[in-house]
């Protein structure tokens, strides 16, 4: 243990003294995530919309200035004429028309019921959902306050009425959704290239063969290697919470010291990997190509960005080897839904198993290209 502790300290003065390593683990992860969080999101600002207004009442006129005061949407057109917001949607000048027929003020009045139209422009995929349920929303409030009900159609939905409730984030921000996941992201990506470099570097500088003549095991050589970037690792994880909490208004519901017990297990993971890259190839170059591979299928696989349920059959089952997808699991499941153990009790385990898998493989092939 003592010989470990002695590489693992020659090893974080390394680090220390090297300053462009340094700012690399600490300083370039929250400047990607201060950027990240709010460019890689799903909410939709001032999206523009046509509203089509043939009643021409003041319930007509409330609805169309509550679109236009909305952050969600702005208001690019208002006419009468239907034949208008179909040329706007067709040259793509709009995303959204909502069309309220001449007896809207009246229905409202008599029947306490009113039917708008929505035409949603469904180009851009899982925009159009999100568009169409912020102007739901929004209907849905005036209505409440008027004691109507105001039901929109549309040719895709037709008139099935639904009651949704939002859990665990009410207000469908989704920066609670994806500065968790991008925070493991980033952690990933730093300390696994990092590490990747660390044994080729050796390789390079030829210190790897002065380290072979010591008396030092295999074991405790990927041991040394791997405890001063898993320390590292865990502060960039406290350092991003806390940008996260203070900065961007993060909700942490569950206990942070289960998230740091399962990011612990994550780590060891995560940099074996790296590691085991590292014994794999020659130079830092090669290493930092291969990285790069496991990488981009690690998060394309991971549900970061893409949801698990919408892929193929056989990308969910090869995804269950992904360690990012387990962690993602469990960060946004403890910080913003409060789980508790019994609850990421699976994905702890499988990254608990990954970390030996990953760690045995890492020794065995140091082991077997420095005999």
């Amino acid at each position: 243990m003592g010989r470990t502790l002695a590489l693992a300290r020659a090893e974080v003065l390394h680090v220390v003294r090297d300053k462009a390593t340094l700012v690399q683990l600490i300083v370039v992860p929250l400047l990607q995530l201060l950027v990240l969080a709010n460019a890689a999101t799903f909410a939709i600002r001032r999206s523009p919309i046509y509203v089509v207004d043939m009643d021409r009442s003041s319930a007509s006129r409330a609805i169309t200035n509550r679109l236009a005061a909305s952050q969600y949407f702005s208001l690019v057109g208002y006419s009468s004429s239907p034949g208008d917001a179909n040329e706007a949607m067709l040259r793509g000048r709009v995303s959204l028309t909502l069309t309220m027929p001449h007896d809207f003020e009246q229905s409202l009045v008599r029947e306490h019921r009113g039917t708008v139209h929505l035409d949603v422009n469904s180009e851009k995929g899982s925009a159009a959902s999100i568009v169409q349920g912020y102007a739901i929303q929004i209907l849905n409030q005036y209505a409440a306050e008027l004691g109507a009900e105001i039901q929109p159609r549309d040719t895709r939905t037709g008139r099935i009425e639904t009651v949704v409730r939002d859990w665990y984030n009410p207000t469908l921000d989704y920066r609670q959704y994806m500065v968790p996941g991008i925070l493991v992201a980033l952690v990933t990506i730093i300390g696994t290239l990092v590490t990747a470099q660390n044994i080729a570097r050796e390789k390079e500088m030829g210190t790897l063969e002065q380290l072979n003549v010591t008396p030092i095991t295999k074991s405790e050589f990927i041991a040394a290697k791997l405890m001063p970037f898993w320390v590292l690792a865990l502060v960039d994880l406290a350092c991003g919470l806390l940008v996260g909490y203070f900065v961007f208004g993060i909700s942490m519901h569950g206990s942070l010291v289960l998230l740091f017990f399962a990011a612990g297990l994550y780590l060891v993971a995560a940099l074996g990997i790296g590691l085991w890259i590292s014994t794999l190839v020659e130079t830092q170059q090669q290493a930092m190509f291969v990285t790069f591979f496991v990488l981009m299928i690690y998060l394309l696989m991971s549900g970061l960005f893409t949801p698990i349920d919408s892929m193929p059959g056989w990308v969910q089952l090869a995804s269950e080897l992904n360690p990012v997808r387990h962690f993602v699991t469990i960060s946004r499941a403890i910080l913003v839904k409060g789980a508790g153990l019994s609850e990421i009790v699976r994905p702890l385990g499988i990254l608990a198993v990954y970390g030996v898998v990953v760690l045995t493989l890492a020794v065995r092939q140091y082991d077997k290209r420095s005999a």
